[in-house]
């Protein structure tokens, strides 16, 4: 992969679990084929709705092999890693691309909170480990450690680093990087209810959540976006945000679980200690689709 190949509509897929909650890669093995059958540009396992952190190293390397078997060079996989320590990172890394993964999404290291010199010294060190190119991934919200624009400036010297996933929640990141480095990264959104602001703003990619339970709507509006047709956008996105603030939210991979078990594609069963939504949890979730199906787009 390249740089001018990373755009469209890139899927965060689920894990999906058996009742004894092992991995289910026949139920993830039909999900890939619903999802490449809608049309999406990519895909990216193992990330933070893929409950990255209940897996083990060796499911994540069991789930890697697979999604890149299953796939077959269709469109291209991405694995995401989110390691506490910088020596497992780097062998996740390896190992990923003589599986025959297309490239990384790499988070800073979790559970430590780094300081900046340390954050950049982790990425580059990654980075190293394999041949793949790197979306570098940004979620303040949810992890801490924060990557302002003026940390990709530095990050551009390496050559490794080729997009971003932007989920700081704050749309002037990406006019501000691109100010900065212009086309130099693929900006990427990366909060799914701030879609319509990114791609007015220049993102060029979309890391997905709500589109494991409705692909067609989001490769729809992604390409109504990319088109520059904005009223025909906005009115899409305006059906659709009401799913798409699932994404957000200490239980958003609850809420994205159990859209995707509504709509018969896929369970809520999450790992422990996520737990189930609680019956007022759920019926929220469940009117939010009940009423977009009412109204559901004729595309």
């Amino acid at each position: 992969m390249n740089t001018t190949s990373w755009g469209g509509v890139y899927p965060a897929v689920t894990t999906k679990f058996k009742t004894d909650y092992s991995l289910d890669l026949e139920a993830m093995a039909a999900h890939l084929e619903f999802q490449i059958d809608a049309g999406v540009d990519g895909l990216i396992i193992l990330g933070s709705l893929g409950e990255n952190s209940t897996l083990d190293m060796e499911e994540k390397l069991i789930m890697t092999e697979f999604f890149a078997g299953q796939i077959d060079s269709r469109v291209p996989l991405l694995a995401c890693i989110a390691e506490s320590d910088t020596r497992q990172a780097c062998h996740f890394s390896a190992r990923a691309e003589v599986m025959g993964v297309d490239g990384i999404m790499l988070l800073p290291p979790m559970r430590y909170p780094s300081d900046k010199n340390e954050t950049l010294s982790y990425f580059n060190e990654v980075a190293a480990a394999s041949d793949l190119p790197v979306m570098l991934y940004n979620n303040p919200v949810a992890y801490g450690t924060d990557l302002d624009p003026a940390d990709f400036e530095i990050l551009a010297s390496n050559p490794r680093f080729v997009a971003i996933k932007e989920s700081s929640a704050d749309t002037r990141r990406i006019p501000e990087i691109r100010r900065r480095l212009g086309d130099r990264y693929a900006l990427f959104c990366g909060v799914d209810d701030l879609a319509f602001e990114c791609f007015s703003l220049g993102a060029v990619g979309w890391v997905a959540g709500l589109v494991v339970a409705f692909p067609r709507e989001t490769v729809a509006l992604y390409e109504l976006m990319a088109a520059r047709k904005w009223e025909a956008a906005r009115d899409l996105y305006d059906w659709f945000l009401p799913l798409l603030h699932l994404d957000i939210g200490p239980k958003f991979v609850q809420q994205i679980k159990l859209v995707e078990e509504i709509m018969g594609v896929g369970s809520a069963r999450v790992r422990s200690p996520r737990l189930a939504l609680n019956d007022s949890e759920t019926r929220k979730v469940r009117d939010t689709v009940e009423r977009a199906l009412a109204n559901r787009p004729d595309l």
